[in-house]
Parts: C-alpha cells; structure tokens; sequence
C-alpha cells in the first residue's frame, strides 16, 4: 500500500516537528531530515519487494541510501518501520473524521460515510485497490509474519485515537475496538478478493453493500458514549 502524505518519522525530524506550532514554516534543514527519510524509505521497499524482506539486512538499507546505520535508526528505530510508516497518516484518520464531523451528523454516520467515499476512489486502505505496486506493497506486508505482528500495534493505536475522539469513556472505549475491528475486516476481505485476481472496478459493489451492512451491524449494537 502506498500511502501519500507521510508522516515524518519517529527520530529527529519528529522531534523538531513536534516542537513547532502546526502552521509554523518549514526549515531548510527539516525538509532535507524528511528528504532523507523519504529515500531511505523507498530504497528499503524497493529491496524488499525486489529480494524479500527477511533477505534484505539494514546494513544493505543504509548502505543503498548512503547512510550509516546509526543514523538509519535515528529515522526508523526497527527494520519493520521500514515498512510500517507508511501508514503513519492513517493511524489516527477514524479520529480525525470524527473531530472534524459536520454539526448534526453522528461519529458513525461519519465514519461511514469516509469509508464509503475511500472505496469510490479506490484508496489502498480501503483494501479495494488493484495498482500493480499497492498489490505487491500488500503481498509484502501480509507474506511477512513480522511485519503482520507490528501491525497490530497500529492497529491498537488507532484504537485509542478513536476511543479519545469519542469521549475515552469505557463505552467509548468499546465503540472504538468494534468500529476498528469492523474496518480491518472490511479491508482484509477486499483485499482478498483482489489478491485472488478479481479487479477493484468487479467488487466495488459488493465492497459497498459489505461495508453498508458491516455499518448497520455497528449502529444497531453500539452506542457510542458522544454522538
């Protein structure tokens, strides 16, 4: 899955990021730290793909990048970060869909009229993707038992940044888990049918009306604490 808008990663780029304001300019040597990250990024996903992720050493990922290794880990403190930042933008997206809902609308409705808007355009989180590299990004990410394990940490994090937006109560707590779980079962079972060979454009109905009944199953048994 290749994901747009990255955020930066968890070293020192990060760091300086965190201590501006949000609309504070970017600084030269900021953008050169998020220039660095980005190529060694996509030398790391490249080799992976190319040779297979458990045949490629982080040694051979700083080298490709003309990095030392030291400085590789200032960026990615472990070889599935590598990978696994590339869903950076999208760990706390179900909360900020429900920050930002309309007056009147439900954090449900909300939700799943952003999860139905992401099957329209195809977007890979959805798992209703078919581009050549958004499959082989895929077929990386699930073919590695190392990487499917850390993804449960995002996972569990997206959990709680829902939960929060909701109102962090143990109601809302609940919510969070089930709505999670609803949307990852959504995407694996897109993702499924494409990896099988049948294209994005085939199942989009059927997309649809999983995702409308996996919705209607959360609004009938869930109540979460803020609506």
């Amino acid at each position: 899955m290749v994901m747009s808008g990255e955020k930066p990663g968890p070293g020192a780029a990060a760091d300086e990021d965190a201590s501006r304001g949000p609309n504070a300019p970017t600084s030269l040597r900021e953008r050169k730290k998020r220039l660095t990250y980005q190529a060694v990024s996509d030398a790391a996903i490249t080799m992976f793909l190319e040779r297979g992720f458990d045949k490629v050493s982080v040694a051979e990922v700083a080298a490709a990048a003309d990095i030392s290794k030291p400085t590789l880990f200032r960026y990615f403190p472990s070889k599935e970060d590598l990978v696994l930042h590339r869903f950076a933008d999208h760990e706390d997206e179900s909360a900020r869909v429900v920050a930002a809902r309309a007056d009147g609308e439900s954090p449900l409705d909300a939700l799943r009229r952003h999860f139905l808007d992401g099957l329209e355009r195809h977007d890979p989180i959805t798992g209703l993707c078919d581009a050549p590299e958004v499959l082989a990004f895929h077929r990386l990410l699930y073919g590695t038992p190392s990487l499917v394990a850390r993804l449960y940490a995002y996972q569990g994090r997206s959990e709680a940044a829902l939960a929060r937006a909701l109102g962090d109560r143990l109601p809302d707590r609940l919510a969070a888990g089930q709505i999670v779980a609803v949307l990852r079962i959504l995407a694996m079972d897109n993702w499924r049918r494409i990896s099988e060979g049948q294209s994005a454009d085939r199942i989009h109905g059927d997309a649809v009306e999983a995702a409308e009944r996996g919705f209607a199953q959360l609004g009938s048994g869930l109540r979460p604490g803020r609506e």
